[in-house]
């Protein structure tokens, strides 16, 4: 049942709304004032407020942007005796759902509240994803490497600073990009994800740049490259150690000039980006062979995060097979399994050549193929 507050002075009018909607069968309550009944949204969690204008204490519109600052989904739709067009906009900008006039027509307010209803459901929905994408991409381990890693990420997060993230494979070099963007001024903001060890050299260009229609054999429309997608946004260029040095002199270019040109094309494009990259190569071995620029090197290591590898970081790997026992469950809708110690022990002392990526396939696995405890055996036969 949708739960509703009336915030109202005029004591019939909340009656009068509050017998509509709860035949309608909604859960409603009221307040007499705008103090009233911000403290009461504040402490409950409701769906949808009606809120009049004009009130004593505090009027509709402060109530409106205090509940915007406190990024309660309740959606907010404003009543009022005057009705008039700047109101209704003011209300708008604010952050308002909608704008009533009083006396309300009953069929528009049931319809408004419907809507309202739906649009906090998928408030709740949006926030409740995106915390549970923010616990699967979560960094676990205590071991000093792995916290001085964790540190440099809260520092650099909050600033628009380059990083250039480097790891063997399977490391969590791409956590490590997402939790950056996740915890910066960006995150409302497209994260967009390139991989330029899959992207053959002749078609690199194209992927981060776009390209006009007919710029090439089979470029039969236009389309807009990673740059522009990630516009406003983080744009993460996972392995640029493979990409060719005729993309990277355009890297180059994008990051001094925060312009790029689509492929065929000859205009010039403003983009807005924050750059994150990750490799598992060396660098600076790579631009004594040849092999990558020194300048774009410079560009993107303005801040430099090793992820080391999971057998640098033994200690961690209890805490990381709790974490995958428990999102594979959450996956599966399954109780979640155990791990014997010795099992545990056993993980342990494996190469771990896949590092954290290895390490969560085996633990799906065994969650797969063993009963509700996994025992050694059952590690010795899968892993």
């Amino acid at each position: 049942m949708a739960k509703l507050i009336i915030v109202d002075d005029e004591k019939p009018i909340r009656a009068a709304l509050r017998d509509i909607l709860e035949y309608e069968g909604y859960d409603v309550d009221e307040a007499k004032d705008g103090e009233e009944g911000l403290d009461m949204i504040m402490r409950t969690s409701y769906d949808v407020a009606l809120c009049d204008i004009r009130m004593p204490k505090l009027n509709g519109l402060e109530l409106l942007m205090k509940v915007s600052e406190a990024e309660k989904s309740t959606q907010i739709i404003m009543i009022s005796a005057y009705g008039n067009v700047e109101n209704a906009v003011e209300a708008t900008k604010r952050g308002a759902f909608d704008f009533i006039t009083k006396p309300p027509d009953l069929n528009r307010l049931l319809i408004t509240v419907r809507n309202a209803i739906e649009r906090s459901k998928l408030v709740q929905e949006t926030k409740t994803l995106k915390k549970r994408i923010y616990k699967l991409n979560e960094i676990v381990g205590e071991s000093d490497s792995i916290r001085k890693v964790k540190d440099t990420i809260n520092r650099v997060a909050a600033t628009e600073a380059r990083v250039l993230v480097t790891g063997a494979n399977g490391s969590g070099k791409e956590m490590v990009a997402k939790q950056i963007h996740e915890k910066g001024s960006r995150a409302n903001q497209p994260l967009v994800e390139v991989n330029c060890a899959a992207i053959p050299s002749e078609l690199i260009e194209s992927e981060l740049f776009g390209h006009e229609k007919g710029a090439f054999t089979g470029a039969a429309a236009k389309r807009v490259g990673k740059f522009e997608q990630a516009d406003g946004g983080t744009l993460f260029l996972d392995e640029i150690g493979d990409m060719s040095l005729s993309a990277q002199a355009k890297v180059l270019r994008a990051l001094q000039e925060s312009k790029i040109t689509r492929v065929g094309g000859d205009k010039e494009i403003k983009v807005n980006v924050r750059v994150i990259a990750a490799t598992n190569k060396d660098l600076r071995q790579e631009i004594v062979n040849g092999n990558f620029r020194e300048d774009l090197f410079h560009r993107l290591s303005v801040i430099m995060i090793h992820v080391p590898p999971l057998t640098e970081r033994r200690g961690d790997i209890p805490l990381l097979a709790d974490k995958f026992l428990h999102d594979i469950a959450t996956e599966y809708g399954a109780p979640v399994k155990e791990l014997s110690p010795d099992a545990m022990d056993y993980l342990q002392s494996l190469p771990w050549t896949g590092n954290v990526r290895e390490l969560r396939n085996v633990i799906e696995r065994l969650v797969i193929m063993c009963g509700d405890e996994i025992m050694l055996d059952d590690v010795k036969a899968y892993a």
